[in-house]
């Protein structure tokens, strides 16, 4: 059994929308099953498998040596994936947004290939890595968005808590689901906003996948989001002193803005 995959409680909300398809790959690994292997089932499983080109998870070892992980995804269309956790969730995110995890390959291939490999990422590249390890995707009403990126908690959780019931939050970085593993109050998303209705998971892969752009990441249009903050997730939260913390639900800094629009 893969080291660190199990357990992990599904009934979390925010792995609401990974629940099936992770319990039962955690069930395969906890079988024995290498975590590469227990990955590509749901999709050896797809009813075009045989003739849709599909990615596949492949070991670790599949990486030769030197060799940049970004551009052998784009280049063989395989990932390398370790028996850990974080490798656990980050072939999750691709069984369930394969175009906007394919589109960030992209992206960071062609970053590579402008570039090269150096010390330095720049900017596009850290905006690409800090989206495909802690992104969450919001959709919500204009007065939550704002409140959120003006850092006003008290109006965001406490006086339009109501508004809540008209927003949708997913989480998409495999660093941030690892380590709600272990749930602490400090865990903060970089949250990206979407704006149509996401009915559904396929559908909300299809808007961020076509709204992602290099000139785009590199103004990191992100808003900072204590996750256990969000109403109903957190059973804490339900005591308005909860949001007291100014270690966690900090003021912005001088000067500091987002785009709201």
């Amino acid at each position: 059994m893969a080291d660190g995959v199990t357990p992990i409680n599904w009934a979390a909300a925010w792995l609401a929308p990974y629940a099936e398809a992770g319990s039962v790959i955690t069930q395969s690994i906890s079988g024995g099953v290498q975590v590469f292997e227990a990955l590509n089932l749901p999709i050896e499983s797809r009813p075009d498998a045989a003739t849709q080109p599909s990615l596949r998870f492949a070991p670790q070892s599949s990486l030769p040596t030197g060799a940049a992980y970004e551009a052998f995804i784009f280049q063989t269309g395989q990932v390398p994936t370790r028996d850990n956790l974080h490798d656990f969730f980050n072939g999750l995110c691709w069984i369930h947004f394969p175009k906007t995890k394919k589109r960030l390959n992209e992206l960071q291939a062609a970053q590579i290939a402008r570039d090269g490999i150096g010390d330095v990422r720049g900017p596009v590249r850290d905006a690409l890595t800090l989206f495909d390890e802690n992104a969450a995707f919001l959709c919500a009403p204009d007065a939550l968005w704002e409140a959120l990126a003006r850092k006003d908690w008290q109006s965001l959780f406490i006086d339009q808590r109501a508004l809540w019931q008209q927003a949708q939050l997913v989480l998409f970085g495999h660093a941030l689901l690892e380590k709600l593993v272990s749930p602490r109050k400090a865990i903060t998303a970089h949250v990206y906003r979407v704006w149509p209705t996401t009915e559904s998971i396929t559908s909300l892969d299809d808007f961020v996948a076509a709204d992602l752009s290099a000139e785009k990441l590199a103004t990191k249009p992100f808003a900072h989001l204590p996750v256990l903050g969000v109403p109903g997730w957190w059973p804490e939260n339900e005591n308005p002193d909860f949001y007291d913390d100014a270690s966690v639900f900090r003021s912005p800094r001088a000067g500091a803005s987002l785009a709201i629009t």
